[in-house]
């Protein structure tokens, strides 16, 4: 990552994702032991990332008895941090800590701001103020010519192929994988635990209609697609959003309309709606500091 960084000069975000049970099984590694291991592993990159070498590692999850990290990143003092989730409060608790922004992917809007709620008040208990440009949200949007032809791709959604750890191809969640023994505490869980299985079709999930109407689907031509963003934004007040598109069933026309349209008039027309609600992003502002970030510099300084 500290090599992209360097390609890249300074674009790398780094998003830490803590998994889910089918991930567990996939990797064979012991569910109990997840969180642990994924707190072991952000402190030894950042080590790595941050400190001379060559060091050694001796871990409760990791060994190693000679790390010598020759690349550091181009972004001091290291990269940002992104962490998406959507079950566990202890994983959006240790964000706030952090001072780590907090990416919830595909809920629905009450929930979402319940447990953003929960980032805000950590932030205050650990002595600083968080705002937008702690937060984030990802949900679907798929932007087409006419309102007829958004409906019907928009549709695709839940359809097609799915993940080989759901049962059936519409994505009903196989709860023995999703939800495997000691992974995550069960009752530390945030609103929108009820997120992880509604994404797609099938028994356990929700429907197209129900996301259309919860928003965690939006669809339509620009005219209609921009007042629905303003909304979420609005409700939600994230610094940084993603859209989710051109998944299920879509086609590659399907999605090349859909960028053509988002480039050309959704994503500049929210860029200035961001601007009016005052949502600054990471990249404006500081997540750890709450300055702007033309008053701490975050790269190296580079000799020409």
């Amino acid at each position: 990552m500290a090599m992209i960084d360097m390609i890249s000069r300074g674009r790398l975000v780094s998003g830490w994702v803590r998994g889910t049970g089918r991930e567990s099984v996939a990797h064979n590694a012991p569910p109990p032991y997840n969180w642990e291991r994924f707190q072991e592993a952000h402190e030894f990159i950042v080590k790595a990332w941050t400190e001379p070498g060559p060091f050694r590692w001796e871990g409760k999850h990791y060994n190693y008895r000679y790390v010598n990290p020759w690349v550091k990143p181009y972004q001091k003092p290291h990269p940002q941090i992104w962490l998406p989730g959507v079950v566990s409060e202890d994983s959006l608790k240790w964000a706030a800590r952090q001072r780590i922004p907090y990416i919830m992917l595909a809920t629905k809007l009450e929930p979402t701001k319940q447990a953003f709620q929960i980032y805000h008040d950590t932030a205050k208990e650990e002595g600083y103020k968080s705002g937008p440009q702690n937060l984030g949200y990802l949900w679907k949007v798929h932007v087409d010519e006419t309102e007829e032809l958004a409906e019907e791709v928009g549709r695709k959604f839940v359809q097609g192929p799915s993940n080989p750890f759901l049962a059936g191809n519409e994505g009903t969640a196989n709860q023995a994988l999703m939800r495997l023994p000691g992974l995550t505490s069960r009752r530390r869980v945030l609103p929108t635990m009820n997120a992880a299985t509604a994404n797609r079709g099938g028994v356990l999930s929700t429907s197209y209609e129900e996301q259309i109407e919860n928003y965690t689907i939006v669809t339509g031509t620009p005219d209609t697609v921009i007042p629905k963003i303003r909304h979420i934004l609005e409700e939600l007040r994230p610094g940084s959003i993603f859209f989710w598109d051109g998944d299920g069933a879509m086609t590659h026309d399907d999605q090349m309309r859909s960028l053509r349209l988002m480039g050309q008039e959704v994503i500049p027309a929210v860029r200035e709606i961001a601007k009016e609600l005052d949502l600054p992003s990471s990249f404006d502002i500081n997540p750890a500091t709450g300055a702007p970030f033309e008053d701490t510099p975050a790269v190296a300084e580079v000799a020409d």
